[in-house]
């Protein structure tokens, strides 16, 4: 501990009553990980698992269709 005029300077280990191992951003990296992987096995076997007729131009075609049927 270091005095200057009415400045108390202190060591960062010591301020902070013990060390830092930056463990925080390994966890933060893992998880974001691991949420990435889970997010897109989802998605992938939602994609999988659909039928081939659904989505975009089908499902536009579809509508059109039942439209025209209802006129």
């Amino acid at each position: 501990m270091e005095n200057r005029g009415t400045e108390i300077h202190v060591e960062d280990d010591r301020a902070r009553a013990g060390s830092t191992p930056h463990i925080v951003r390994y966890v933060l990296i893992a998880s974001l990980v691991l949420a990435i992987v889970a997010l897109s096995a989802i998605w992938i076997t939602g994609a999988i698992g659909s039928a081939d007729d659904t989505g975009g131009i089908a499902d536009s075609e579809q509508v059109a269709q039942e439209q025209v049927a209802q006129e």
